[in-house]
């Protein structure tokens, strides 16, 4: 499948903050570490979702951190006609103790994997709220992605 017009062409996955690989592939499934809203290997978004940002920002970078996690596996892969099916997605949002539209912001993720792979990109998802991510970010996403070998 052909990456969407609407979509342009992949980001480059950004380069990993320690000691780890932005993904690994084995028996048939990609899993991405965790991706933040990095733009030019740079955190493009920082702060607390419900204090510094709205819903409407985090969930504008929940969306770059997706499309980070869909060009690192296609970089892993060797494409994105090399991804079957988007199995799972993990969006971490850093939140005030109070801050309950989660799923609002993930939402800006799961539209993201859709705009690249379609209905490939239809995944279970799960949105959790925590105190803090690395570098000051608001989201962070993991990504589990069935895929195709030679």
């Amino acid at each position: 499948m052909a990456e969407p017009a609407a979509r342009g062409t992949l980001p480059a996955p950004p380069a990993p903050q320690g000691h780890y690989v932005p993904v690994v592939v084995h028996a048939g499934a990609a899993y991405t570490a965790g991706m933040t809203p990095r733009v030019d290997g740079r955190l493009a978004v920082r702060g607390l979702v419900g204090a510094d940002l709205t819903v409407a920002e985090a969930r504008a970078a929940a969306g770059l951190a997706a499309g980070n996690a869909v060009a690192a596996v296609a970089e892993a892969v060797g494409g994105l006609d090399r991804v079957r099916r988007c199995l799972r997605m993990t969006v971490y949002v850093a939140c005030r103790p109070d801050f309950t539209q989660h799923s609002a912001v993930a939402d800006g993720a799961s539209e993201v994997l859709r705009d690249w792979l379609g209905e490939r990109g239809a995944v279970a998802r799960s949105a959790v709220g925590v105190a803090s991510l690395p570098s000051g970010a608001p989201v962070e996403v993991e990504l589990t992605v069935a895929v195709t070998g030679d």
